[in-house]
């Protein structure tokens, strides 16, 4: 197996995601899609992690523990993100903190996307793959993780309040078949289809 370092001798090169994609996921898609350009094959171009703290009108800590794990899970500084519209039914006014989010591109998305696909989701109980029809009809893939908890990075024992968070990886595929090719590709552990 490239990806994890399992059996991997020291000093023995390793393979990233990234490099994977240029040696092996190009000449794959363009065997399948009959690409007659390099640069039509679909590429991942980012990958947005949203995380919404409603609580965060009763608590603000709430919410600097949801950017802190934020942090130690994408590697960077997410923004907090703030209501744009008052609800008045949830108590919510136009402007108040709401969540946090980051956008990973290049060097940082692959890592985080080879940690997801071989470290993250298998460990999530009961897992038997990510759903294969969570596209948009435009070649993105969206899922939510029911919780925190199955990073690596995250410490169980410092964790305030178990939340999820929204997951969406936007690729330069034209249709949601060949997305789901690139994804497959790079490792994403797709559900068999039943």
């Amino acid at each position: 197996m490239w990806g994890m370092g399992r059996g991997v001798k020291r000093g023995a090169v390793m393979a990233t995601l990234a490099e994977r994609y240029r040696q092996e996921v190009v000449s794959a898609l363009t065997k399948r899609f009959h690409y007659r350009n390099t640069l039509e094959v679909p590429r991942v171009v980012k990958v947005v992690l949203n995380m919404g703290v409603g609580d965060a009108l009763q608590n603000e800590k709430l919410l600097d523990s949801a950017v802190a794990e934020l942090r130690v899970i994408s590697g960077q500084q997410p923004v907090v993100t703030r209501a744009r519209r008052s609800i008045a039914s949830f108590k919510l006014r136009q402007g108040d903190k709401i969540g946090a989010m980051v956008t990973l591109r290049g060097a940082r998305m692959y890592e985080f996307l080879e940690r997801l696909f071989f470290l993250a989701l298998p460990r999530v109980r009961d897992f038997r793959g990510v759903s294969p029809d969570s596209f948009d009809g435009r070649g993105n893939y969206t899922m939510g993780l029911r919780e925190q908890l199955i990073f690596p990075e995250i410490e169980y024992d410092q964790v305030q309040k178990v939340r999820g968070l929204d997951l969406s990886i936007v690729t330069t595929a034209p249709t949601d078949e060949e997305a789901r090719e690139l994804l497959r590709l790079l490792g994403m552990p797709f559900r068999a289809a039943s």
